[in-house]
């Protein structure tokens, strides 16, 4: 059978893709019609989509910002408006403004962690604009990786200090003294910067980008709430309270399929703790039997690496996969059994040849995996472990977008 082979940039060194010498940078050929090697399964892709290179979060809660600028990374490709690096890290900054203020006005009774949504992204680039990465990186005294532990510790200290004084007690300082703590641990927000010969403040950089944050939306499928309607999803890292459109099961599921197809890539929000998700076999899957897998060790808290060890042939060969309903999915949701893990981007798909389509799914746990920082998912995993999708509007079929009222 004829191998497919994925050509993915890799750069060398720490510095940040687009500021490299081209001669600093080299293409690694990856096989992605397989797995991993040894693998039977024989992946032919239907659509692969362009993407900017695969990134590590590290020790960081930031799966959204990464996925979601990755997103727009690549409808920046898509409108021909050239490859960007967008800062995750400035957006996860002015984010944790946003979530202190929020979290002072409920009195403490609200999230406030590392964690956030795909939708924080328009949010926090309508109001404060966007950087590229060489910009603001996050890093500071020759730090190369994020590790936002301590900083986190810090800031949740500080602002549970805040709310346990009397109502009106604290004064205006606040603020600034919790921006003082991003700025030691982060650095300090550019008002002005200079990217290939321009100058440039955060939201003027955004305007010439020329992305419409209001051209994206999210979508779900639970039945909960009414189809077709918008509802404020119940998840913990939806701190903003936004609301997220409701469709059928195989209607959101075809909307991701023709939104791939028509050449729109999706920040994709899902679970992640199962035994059927092994970034390492570049697989997941929601076998039948869940006794041919066989889970070693614990996934972290964050679920920021590659987790568990799992160990079992059905990364190395087709299995019966659970045939997955709107009521199995619900109750997985409602027991919670199917949690909010983990932000990642879809841009592609593929067919097995034993049959059933499989999404190509990128990554922000660096590129360890034999894919390149990329894995397959199979359409039962999506079904059943979906939490929510992002995509533009116009990739939305015309009758769907109707019926949503978009």
């Amino acid at each position: 059978m004829k191998s497919n082979l994925l050509a993915v940039v890799i750069a060398l060194g720490t510095t940040p893709l687009w500021a490299q010498d081209a001669a600093k940078i080299e293409t690694k050929t990856i096989d992605y019609s397989i797995n991993k090697t040894g693998s039977s399964y024989f992946f032919t892709p239907s659509k692969i989509l362009q993407a900017a290179p695969v990134e590590d979060q590290c020790k960081t809660l930031t799966c959204w910002s990464y996925s979601t600028l990755s997103l727009l990374e690549s409808e920046l490709i898509r409108m021909g408006k050239g490859e960007y690096n967008l800062s995750q890290m400035y957006v996860a900054r002015c984010a944790y403004t946003e979530k202190a203020k929020t979290y002072l006005r409920m009195n403490g009774n609200h999230s406030f962690e590392q964690g956030g949504e795909g939708w924080d992204i328009p949010n926090i680039v309508s109001k404060y604009g966007i950087v590229p990465e060489s910009v603001y990186t996050g890093l500071k005294n020759g730090a190369i990786k994020h590790d936002h532990s301590e900083m986190i510790a810090v800031l949740k200290g500080y602002m549970s200090a805040l709310v346990k004084r009397e109502p009106g007690s604290y004064t205006e300082n606040w603020l600034p003294a919790f921006e003082g703590i991003l700025d030691a641990y982060l650095g300090p927000i550019p008002k002005e910067f200079t990217y290939e010969g321009k100058t440039y403040t955060p939201q003027s950089f955004s305007a010439a980008i020329g992305l419409n944050m209001n051209d994206y939306v999210a979508l779900t499928s639970f039945s909960h709430h009414p189809l077709y309607s918008n509802f404020v999803i119940e998840i913990p890292d939806n701190w903003s309270m936004d609301r997220v459109y409701n469709l059928p099961l195989d209607e959101f599921t075809n909307t991701v399929k023709s939104a791939l197809g028509k050449g729109y890539t999706v920040a994709w929000a899902a679970d992640v703790s199962e035994k059927g998700f092994s970034f390492r076999d570049g697989l997941a899957i929601v076998p039948a039997d869940e006794s041919t897998i066989k889970k070693i060790g614990t996934d972290n808290v964050g679920f920021n690496d590659a987790g568990a060890k799992k160990e079992g042939n059905a990364f190395s060969q087709p299995v019966a996969e659970l045939t997955i309903t709107p009521e199995l999915r619900q109750a997985a949701f409602d027991k919670q059994t199917t949690t909010d893990d983990h932000g990642m981007h879809i841009v592609g798909m593929s067919t097995e040849k034993n049959g059933g389509t499989y999404f190509l799914v990128k990554n922000s746990w660096g590129t360890g995996n034999e894919l390149g920082g990329y894995f397959y998912v199979s359409e039962s995993y999506f079904k059943f472990k979906t939490i929510s999708v992002m995509l533009h509007k116009d990739a939305i079929d015309k009758g769907t977008s109707k019926k949503l009222g978009l």
